[in-house]
């Protein structure tokens, strides 16, 4: 027993050592060719990880970098331009941010602002409410966040294909998750970013969500996949895979959290009530599943309980 409260103790000292230094520990992994991704924790935000619980991506091409997402802080981009730079001396060509949420995009104040890119709808979501993000994240992460301010891209994007220093980009804008979500596949390496439509043994996060859409952008995504030349999935929280199987994951948690929701406005349950509801045991091991459950219900439940009180003709 000593032996472990010694070891305990020597982790929560070193955390507190790179904690006191906002060290990310930033550590690329490539998945193909030239590409390559960044995994955060499978956690909520906090003092402890600074807000790094997204995935972040880049491509080295002949040309350059191409990043997706620049991360929850301008500590987090500055380390993942170092992150880069120990890889390849290119140039960063653009930064695709998938959607806004601050995790994705309040590491852009690292990047030249000609190379920050996103759809129209999310640029506008940012310049509403990014002040309102940063701000939140400062209470959830502490100093993590020094100098870290909403810097929405300048760039806007469409759907279509582009070619990017010999590599093949398919842009597919989305909804679901937010009312712009931007997935992102390279079809010269097979790797599908599909940004946070997707989570892995993560409970999905949905305070901007529209649940029947996202059903839908998860379809879109599935195509891909089956499609010759699929190699790898980059979901936005959670372990890259070879197979779609996150998809049907967040596909199957999302279906049963609506009807689970529905079903208890329509027979009179109250919100707290609706919390106290047992997950299934699919999901009883995903990652702050009991949190995300609660913020859930208190997002998606006043809908559907107007919902409920609608009279109905027969």
């Amino acid at each position: 027993m000593k032996k472990i409260a010694s070891l305990c103790a020597l982790l929560c000292w070193t955390a507190l050592l790179v904690a006191a230094d906002f060290n990310y520990g930033l550590k690329p992994r490539q998945i193909a060719p030239g590409t390559y991704v960044l995994e955060g924790r499978n956690e909520d935000f906090s003092f402890a990880n600074g807000g790094n619980i997204v995935n972040t991506g880049f491509i080295v091409t002949e040309a350059g970098v191409i990043v997706i997402d620049s991360g929850p802080s301008l500590r987090y981009g500055e380390q993942l331009r170092q992150a880069i730079a120990a890889i390849t001396d290119k140039p960063v060509l653009r930064v695709f941010i998938t959607h806004a949420h601050p995790d994705h995009f309040l590491g852009n104040q690292a990047f030249p602002a000609a190379t920050l890119y996103a759809t129209s709808a999310a640029k506008e979501q940012m310049q509403r409410e990014g002040n309102a993000f940063a701000e939140n994240m400062y209470r959830l992460n502490g100093d993590w966040m020094k100098g870290t301010e909403s810097l929405p891209p300048a760039q806007t994007i469409g759907a279509g294909r582009i070619t990017l220093g010999g590599h093949e980009l398919e842009l597919l804008p989305l909804h679901g998750h937010t009312a712009s979500d931007l997935a992102l596949y390279d079809r010269t390496t097979g790797v599908l970013f599909a940004g946070d439509l997707v989570f892995n043994h993560r409970a999905p996060t949905t305070p901007h969500a529209h649940i029947a859409d996202w059903l839908a952008s998860l379809d879109t995504l599935e195509s891909l996949t089956r499609q010759p030349g699929f190699t790898r999935l980059v979901p936005g929280h959670g372990t890259v895979t070879a197979d779609a199987a996150p998809i049907a994951e967040t596909r199957a948690y999302l279906q049963w959290l609506t009807s689970t929701i529905r079903q208890g406005a329509e027979q009179g349950e109250d919100m707290n009530e609706v919390m106290a509801h047992t997950k299934p045991a699919a999901f009883r091991d995903m990652a702050v599943i009991d949190s995300e459950y609660r913020r859930s219900v208190g997002h998606l439940f006043p809908a559907a309980e107007q919902e409920a009180l609608k009279p109905h003709r027969h």
